[in-house]
């Protein structure tokens, strides 16, 4: 048998992410490399609340919320990066947003595949590209950031 050890289910992503129900919005990490990429998955359901305000006759998938579940699997790569010299005075935050695109709404029932890939790390900045694919189609790619804050008081 073969084993993907780089998959993390529910339960591990619970430990390295705050987020709770209902933004909580990577369901599984189907693969990663250190310092590289990684690859999430979100499963959409008409069950989500913002389904029901996004709207009632045409439900889609915020913009919005597309951009943070990206956000949440670049965390996760972070925290699977430098595990070992993680601290409380260590902080990573989100802080900007590069050349986000948007191609076609998601809906009820599809799969997000969420590509993460690490650009730069320059002076506590890191840089990610991030894709987020729906039936082997780019849906919407950005570049995002994340600051390392340090003493945190």
């Amino acid at each position: 048998m073969n084993y993907n050890y780089n998959i993390l289910y529910i339960k591990k992503i619970l430990k390295i992410l705050p987020h709770r129900y209902p933004l909580l919005l990577i369901d599984r990490i189907l693969d990663f490399k250190i310092f590289h990429y990684l690859k999430a998955l979100k499963n959409c359901t008409i069950n989500e609340p913002f389904f029901q305000g996004h709207f009632l006759k045409d439900p889609v998938f915020p913009g919005v919320l597309i951009i943070e579940a990206m956000t949440q699997a670049a965390a996760i790569l972070i925290y699977k990066s430098i595990k070992g010299s993680l601290n409380i005075n260590k902080l990573y935050h989100f802080v900007g947003i590069e050349n986000a695109r948007f191609k076609k709404n998601i809906i009820p029932g599809d799969q997000i595949f969420i590509e993460v890939f690490y650009l730069e790390n320059k002076r506590n900045l890191i840089k990610f590209k991030v894709i987020a694919i729906v039936n082997n189609k780019n849906i919407c790619h950005a570049t995002i950031l994340f600051y390392k804050k340090n003493n945190i008081k």
